[in-house]
C-alpha cells in the first residue's frame, strides 16, 4: 500500500455505531425482564412440582431442577443489584458498592491508566511503530483533506480576528511604530540609505522621472509662461513683445529641461549629485541637520496622526484578511492549500524528514507523558469524583447492566442443573443405601 492509499484508509476509518442511552436503557429494560421472567417460570414450576411430587415420583426432579433454578436467581439478582443499590432497599452491608465506593474506583481507575496506558514506553512503542508523518504526509497530500483542513483553519483564523479587541491591537501597533520607527535617530540612517544610493547612481533614475514629468508638462501648458517675465516688463512695453518675451521664456526653459533629460554629464546633474551627496553626509554627521529632522519627528511623533495610522492600518489588514479567509477562491486560502498539499507530499516522500518529524513527535510525547501523566490521568479521577453518586450509577448501570443480565439468566440455568444433579446424585446415593 502506498502512502496516499495509507493517508486515504486513515481518513475512512469510522468509529463504531455507539448506542445511545435510551437505546442502552430500553435494553437493560428487557434483559432485566427476561431474567426476571425466568425466575417467575421457575418458581411457577417448583410450586407446581412440590405439590405433586408425592403424587408422580419423576416430578421430584423436576422440583429440585426449579428449587435450583430459584436460588441461582435469586443469588445472583442479588449479586448483580449489590453492585448499584441496596437490594430491596434494605442497607445491607457491603452493598450499593459503586455509589458508595465512587470516589475509590475513580482513583482506581485513574491509577490503572496512567500505569498501563500512559507509561513512557508503552507510549513510545505505540508512536514508534505507527510512523506518523508518513501517515500525516499521506493525508495532507489528498486535496481534499487539504482543502478541509484549509477551510477549518481559515474559521480558526476569522474566530482570532473577531476576538481580537481593535483598541489592543492598536495599541501594540502604536507601540510598535513609536519603539521602533520613533525611537531611533532618523538622520543618520536616511544619510546612511541616501549615501548608498548616490554612491551607486540610484538617485538617476528618481531625476529622470522628475525631468520627464517637467518636459511633460511644459510642452503640455505653454500659457503657464503668460506673463511670468511679461509682466515684469514696464507698462509701456508693447503687448506683442510682451507675447514674444513669454514665447521665448517658454521655449528656453523647455529647452533647457530637455538638455538636461538628454546629456547624462549635464553640469546640474552633475551639482543635484553633489548637493544630494552632501545632503546624506550632512544628515549623518551634521548635529544641526540631525536636530532639525529629530525636531520634524518629534512634531509628528505629538501628532495624532499616529494612532489614527495605527488605527487605519489594523483596519485595512483586518479587513483583507477576513476577506481573504472567506473567500476559498482567495490567493490567501489557495496558497495555503498549495503550501499543506506541499508539507504532506515532503512527509510522505522525505525518509529522512519524516524521521525527524517522527522523532519530535515522540520526544514530545515522551516529555509530556514522563512529566504529566498524572495530571492527565488525574482528569479520570477528578471527573468521576465530580460526578454525582446516583448518576455515576446510572452511567455504569447503562454501560454494563445489559451484561450484568446475563449472569441471571446463567445462574438461572446453572442453578437448574445444579440442583438437578445434587437431588440426583442424593436420590441415587439414598438408594444403594436403602
Amino acid at each position: 500500500m502506498t502512502t496516499t492509499e495509507e493517508g486515504r484508509a486513515v481518513a475512512r476509518v469510522e468509529r463504531p455505531a455507539v448506542p445511545t442511552d435510551e437505546e442502552r436503557r430500553a435494553a437493560l429494560r428487557r434483559m432485566k425482564r427476561a431474567a426476571t421472567s425466568l425466575l417467575v417460570v421457575a418458581a411457577a414450576v417448583f410450586a407446581v412440582s412440590f405439590a405433586l411430587q408425592d403424587d408422580i415420583a419423576w416430578l421430584g426432579y423436576v422440583r429440585a431442577a426449579a428449587e435450583g433454578a430459584m436460588v441461582g436467581a435469586i443469588a445472583d439478582w442479588f449479586a448483580v443489584t449489590a453492585l448499584f443499590r441496596h437490594p430491596l432497599g434494605i442497607p445491607i452491608p457491603h452493598t450499593a458498592i459503586i455509589p458508595n465506593r465512587k470516589d475509590e474506583i475513580g482513583a482506581t481507575l485513574g491509577a490503572f491508566v496512567e500505569d498501563e496506558f500512559l507509561s513512557e514506553e508503552v507510549v513510545v512503542g505505540k508512536l514508534s511503530s505507527v510512523g506518523i508523518a508518513r501517515r500525516l504526509g499521506g493525508w495532507l497530500a489528498e486535496p481534499d483533506n487539504a482543502e478541509r483542513l484549509t477551510a477549518e483553519g481559515a474559521v480558526a483564523a476569522r474566530g482570532v480576528l473577531t476576538l481580537l479587541g481593535d483598541d489592543d491591537v492598536e495599541d501594540v501597533i502604536e507601540r510598535l511604530a513609536r519603539k521602533h520607527l520613533f525611537e531611533p535617530e532618523w538622520a543618520p540612517a536616511i544619510g546612511r540609505i541616501g549615501g548608498r544610493l548616490v554612491a551607486a547612481d540610484q538617485q538617476r533614475a528618481a531625476i529622470d522621472v522628475v525631468l520627464d514629468k517637467a518636459e511633460e508638462w511644459l510642452a503640455g501648458h505653454p500659457e503657464a509662461f503668460g506673463s511670468m517675465v511679461s509682466g515684469r516688463l514696464p507698462k509701456w512695453v508693447p503687448g506683442f513683445v510682451d507675447r514674444l518675451v513669454d514665447d521665448r521664456a517658454h521655449r528656453e526653459v523647455l529647452a533647457f529641461v530637455r538638455a538636461v533629460r538628454a546629456e547624462p554629464g549635464h553640469p546640474l546633474r552633475l551639482a543635484i549629485d553633489r548637493y544630494l551627496a552632501e545632503l546624506a553626509d550632512d544628515l549623518q554627521h551634521d548635529p544641526a541637520v540631525i536636530a532639525r529632522v529629530e525636531r520634524l519627528k518629534a512634531d509628528l511623533l505629538d501628532s495624532p496622526r499616529v494612532r489614527e495610522f495605527a488605527a487605519e492600518a489594523w483596519a485595512s489588514v483586518k479587513q483583507s484578511l477576513d476577506a481573504a479567509l472567506a473567500d476559498p477562491a482567495s490567493e490567501l486560502r489557495a496558497g495555503l492549500r498549495s503550501a499543506v498539499i506541499e508539507v504532506g507530499a515532503r512527509l510522505a516522500a522525505d525518509e529522512e524528514l519524516a524521521a525527524k518529524v517522527d522523532a519530535w513527535v515522540i520526544d514530545a510525547a515522551a516529555y509530556i507523558v514522563r512529566n504529566y501523566r498524572h495530571e492527565i490521568a488525574g482528569v479520570i479521577t477528578e471527573t468521576v469524583e465530580r460526578w454525582d453518586p446516583r448518576e455515576t450509577t446510572e452511567k455504569l448501570e447503562l454501560q454494563v447492566g445489559r451484561d450484568l443480565q446475563f449472569i441471571r439468566i446463567n445462574g438461572t440455568v446453572v442453578g437448574a442443573l445444579a440442583g438437578l444433579a445434587i437431588y440426583t446424585v442424593a436420590t441415587g446415593v439414598h438408594a444403594l443405601a436403602g
